[in-house]
This record gives structure tokens, C-alpha cells and sequence, in this order.
């Protein structure tokens, strides 16, 4: 039979136009616009549930419980997570707890840790929400941390067929006294969970939704230092000393001194500024402890170091202070008594994620950190020891209605709108984490 070679040459001619056809299908519907709206869908989301989660925010802040005791909020997180359809673990490392989000396919476990605990203090509080009980307050933000945790769950929970792999929600007990951490990374539960990155937030003094970030060390090393003197040695000489140590100790930029916190979240010489005074820098506090007994008297004092290797030269530099001194007679020893780890972000991670975030939600999105905060650090810093992990600044200040977000400070005080800033963002890059390869 010979076949019709025109009829053959359009039959062909259609094979092709139909597979070029279903290949652009298969193509638009794999198009970045789909990857936009699942984030269009997640700032939706995020709107809705707004209102609820500054009810839940304020329902921690009316409740606080200090470090230890976080019954009443671990019953409530643990509910919430329940009611959202996750797996929930209760009483990980005392009252922790962790909410699993399997997504629809295989993939990364991803984490995100929000701290739970309350502060001993009886700053006044000014909102209508205040503290019901008394000389225990919110602080330091983590009724915001929770809440945003809270809300990041509900928002991917929605969109769980779109998760490859695995989110772990932890729920952190006991950050003020730096035990939380430590003790959830060494328990059993931790261990099987296998997670290949986790994040974190903590709300502070920038201006309300400015997400901040830099890799390497957030904050600065803090050391507590004791030095020993024998009992001839007077108070009134450990304070002349103390001073003459510390003025010759120091080493800053010129212009602000990188002591005075509220100028590290200036717009001019504050953290976002490549040359803030707020790096490359070692000072001590300027208030001493004197502690007598045994025939000996100590002096113990804060120290803050921005780089690593200079960390091994301060107590020979000191040492060699005080030999030069008329006290030199009266010298025992120094030492470094207290040496907490500082949050250090993984360089790759903390890249990736300022690029997932600005693909999204535009260049202005994320604020590079070009500094070290000192007197503040945090015990995500032993997740970190176990997981590559990043640790973002939220800010939650918003001057012109006179909220300040100083944590710590007597006029804590938060604009809840960087609620939803930081879960609709987190949301985001969780879920992009989740599909990343």
C-alpha cells in the first residue's frame, strides 16, 4: 500500500500543533503566576485571622507566667494547634509544646520556634489589656511571638496540599532563664523530629513591621568576668580600678557609644547604617558587683566583645592592666564565669531567606543588619548548635502613637500590627522552605 504522503504530512502537522498545545498547558500551569498567588492566598489569610490573633496576643499579655510555669498558655497553644488539625506534642522540655504540620508530599522539616515565658517586673503597664497579675508582665514581647506562631500554623494548615514534607511548630517554655532551649534540643521527642532548618523571630525597637536580619553573630558576645583581690583590697580601690580597666579596655567607633541601646534602631547610626556604630566594638558595664568573703574580695562585671578572636586577649589585657597598677600586690586571679553562645545565623540560610522574602514582598521587605546588640542575646543559639537556623528582628515600634518596643524597658509597649507583617512574611518563607530542593 502506498501510503498518502500530503495526508500523512497534515496528520503530522496536527500531532505537533496539538503537543506544542498541551505543553504550554503544562507550562502555564506551572507558571511563577501560580507561585504568586499562593502568597496573594497567604496575605488573604493573613488579614482574616488578624483580629483573632491580637485577641490571643492580648489573652498572653492578661496571663503571663514566668519561665517554668507556662501551664495556662501551653493548654491554650496546645488546643489551638489541635483545633487546626495538626499532630500536637504537650510536655516537651516541662511545658513545651510542638504542633506537626505534614504537608501533602514528601519533603524538608522545617521549624519554627516561638518562646513562651513571661518577666518578674511591675514596670506600669498602660494598655487596657495590662497584666492581671501582679509583678509578672509580657515584657519582652513573646505573648507577639506566640501569637505570630499561632497564626503561621493556621495560614499554612490552610494551605497544607501546597507543603512538600514537614513543619514543626515549637513552642519554647523557660528563654529568660536560658534553660528552655537547652533542654527541649536534648530531649527524645527533639531528636526524632530529624528537622533540616529552623527560624525565629523576636520582636524589638525597630519601626513596626521592619523585618531585620544579618548572617553570622546577631548579637554581641557577653562575658561575665570575676577578679579576685585579697581582703587588703578596699572598695573604694576596686572602683578606681574598675573604671581605669574599663576606660582602657574600651574600643568603639567614633560618635554614639555602642552602649546606648535605643540609638543601635536609629535610622543614621543605627544597625540598618553599614557603618553603625553598633560593630567592631568591646566595652564593660559600667556597673560592678563586689562580693567579700573568704579573705578575698571580687569583682564581677559584664563584659561585650563583637569579635570572636579577640575574645581569648581580654583577660590577659586585663591582667596586664592591673600589673601596671599600684594594686598589683592585692591581685589573685581573673576569670570568665558565665560565657553564653550568641545567636549566629547560617550564612546560606539567612541569604536564601532575604531572597525568598524580597521576591515576594519587594526589596524594601528586609533590612540588612550591619551590627551587634549587646546586653541581649537568646537561647535559640542551642537550636542552632543542633540545626542551621535564622534569626530575625521584627520591628514593633511606632513613634508617632508613642509605642516604644526597648524590651525589657519601663515602656515596653508593641504595635500589633507587626503581627500580621510577621505572619503573613514567615508564612511565605516557610512554605518556599518547605518546597525548596
Amino acid at each position: 500500500m502506498i501510503p498518502n504522503l500530503k495526508k500523512d504530512k497534515k496528520m503530522k502537522l496536527k500531532s505537533y500543533a496539538l503537543l506544542s498545545v498541551l505543553l504550554f498547558s503544562i507550562l502555564i500551569g506551572c507558571k511563577p503566576s501560580d507561585k504568586k498567588s499562593i502568597h496573594q492566598e497567604i496575605k488573604k489569610r493573613t488579614n482574616e485571622i488578624f483580629a483573632n490573633l491580637v485577641e490571643i496576643r492580648r489573652n498572653f499579655h492578661e496571663h503571663p507566667e514566668l519561665a517554668g510555669n507556662e501551664k495556662r498558655t501551653s493548654k491554650i497553644i496546645s488546643e489551638y494547634l489541635s483545633n487546626l488539625g495538626l499532630e500536637v506534642k504537650t510536655g516537651v522540655a516541662g511545658h513545651g509544646v510542638v504542633g506537626i504540620l505534614k504537608g501533602g508530599k514528601k519533603g524538608k522539616n522545617i521549624a519554627w520556634r516561638a518562646d513562651m515565658d513571661a518577666l518578674p517586673n511591675g514596670f506600669p503597664d498602660k494598655v487596657p489589656y495590662k497584666s492581671k497579675v501582679p509583678g509578672i508582665q509580657h515584657g519582652c514581647g513573646h505573648d507577639v511571638h506566640m501569637a505570630i506562631g499561632l497564626g503561621i500554623a493556621e495560614v499554612l494548615a490552610k494551605n497544607k496540599e501546597s507543603i512538600k514534607g514537614t513543619i514543626y511548630f515549637i513552642f519554647q517554655p523557660e528563654e529568660e532563664t536560658f534553660i528552655g532551649a537547652k533542654n527541649m534540643v536534648n530531649s527524645n521527642q527533639f531528636s526524632e523530629m530529624k528537622i533540616d532548618e529552623i527560624y525565629a523571630l523576636h520582636v524589638t525597637a525597630l519601626p513596626v513591621g521592619q523585618i531585620m536580619v544579618k548572617p553570622n553573630e546577631l548579637y554581641a558576645y557577653q562575658k561575665r568576668i570575676q577578679i579576685k583581690f585579697n581582703d587588703k583590697f578596699s572598695k573604694e580601690d576596686a572602683g578606681i580600678l574598675y573604671n581605669q580597666i574599663r576606660s582602657e579596655i574600651l574600643r568603639k567607633k567614633d560618635g554614639a557609644n555602642p552602649w546606648e541601646i535605643p540609638k543601635a534602631f536609629d535610622s543614621i547610626i543605627g544597625l540598618s547604617n553599614p557603618n553603625t556604630v553598633f560593630k567592631d566594638y568591646l566595652f564593660m558595664e559600667e556597673n560592678f558587683v563586689i562580693e567579700e568573703g573568704n579573705n578575698q574580695l571580687d569583682v564581677k562585671a559584664y563584659i561585650y566583645e563583637t569579635n570572636k578572636s579577640n575574645l581569648p586577649n581580654i583577660l590577659p589585657k586585663i591582667e596586664q592592666i592591673i600589673s601596671k597598677s599600684e594594686y598589683e600586690d592585692k591581685f589573685i586571679s581573673t576569670s570568665f564565669i558565665q560565657e553564653n553562645p550568641t545567636v549566629i545565623n547560617d550564612e546560606i540560610l539567612t541569604k536564601n531567606a532575604i531572597n525568598t522574602l524580597t521576591n515576594i514582598y519587594g526589596s524594601n521587605s528586609v533590612v540588612m543588619n550591619y551590627g551587634q546588640i549587646p546586653y541581649f542575646n537568646d537561647d535559640f543559639f542551642y537550636f542552632q548548635q543542633k540545626i542551621s537556623g535564622v534569626y530575625f528582628l521584627l520591628g514593633g515600634s511606632n513613634l508617632e502613637k508613642g509605642i516604644s518596643a526597648v524590651n525589657h524597658a519601663p515602656n515596653f509597649g508593641i504595635d500589633e500590627e507587626c503581627i500580621r507583617v510577621g505572619v503573613k512574611s514567615f508564612s511565605s518563607l516557610i512554605l518556599e522552605r518547605t518546597n525548596s530542593e
